[in-house]
């Protein structure tokens, strides 16, 4: 029993995000223990302008709030939220690719794709005595983003399966 630890769930809220960003080399986090507040200082403009747009600024667990803040500059706007995800994801080494299609009616569709790879972080709850935690990319995301209307997160297949050319199949013959 002294491996068992825990902590408050705003904390895992933090893992996550940090297991989320920790290979993007224009992202950096920080957790201020005084404030409650998870400080993300990123690089480039147009993704600070999209994390800003799709992270919640505000998490409450129970009556404890738990502030999101992103760098931003001194001016931007706003745009599609496709542009949102693709600037909000460049250079991260879990996207895969993100793809908008015609809805029915005059609705897009987005797919943000993530990379099909199990994230393990630090996780210090009941799961799991030893801490760990083993997710998705596309777990993660429908955690630490806002919803938006029409985007689906989504796994990519693992790999693609091709008949070789010796072989013919005929079915009904």
């Amino acid at each position: 029993m002294a491996l068992l630890k825990l902590s408050s769930p705003w904390m895992n809220y933090y893992h996550e995000i940090n297991a989320f960003f920790k290979d993007d080399p224009d992202v950096q986090i920080i957790y201020d223990m005084e404030e409650n507040e998870i400080k993300l200082y990123v690089a480039d403009n147009k993704k600070a302008v999209a994390l800003s747009e799709l992270l919640p600024t505000e998490k409450v667990f129970g009556n404890v709030p738990l502030k999101i803040t992103v760098v931003l500059p001194n001016s931007y706007s706003r745009v599609p939220c496709e542009q949102l995800f693709d600037a909000a994801l460049k250079n991260n080494p879990a996207l895969s690719f993100i793809k908008t299609i015609q809805g029915i009616m005059t609705n897009n569709i987005t797919y943000v794709v993530f990379k099909n790879a199990v994230v393990q972080y630090y996780n210090d709850n009941l799961g799991d005595y030893y801490g760990n935690c083993s997710t998705l990319y596309e777990n993660i995301a429908r955690d630490i983003f806002n919803e938006v209307e029409g985007v689906f997160f989504c796994t990519d297949k693992p790999y693609t399966i091709t008949a070789s050319p010796s072989y013919t199949f005929s079915i009904g013959q």
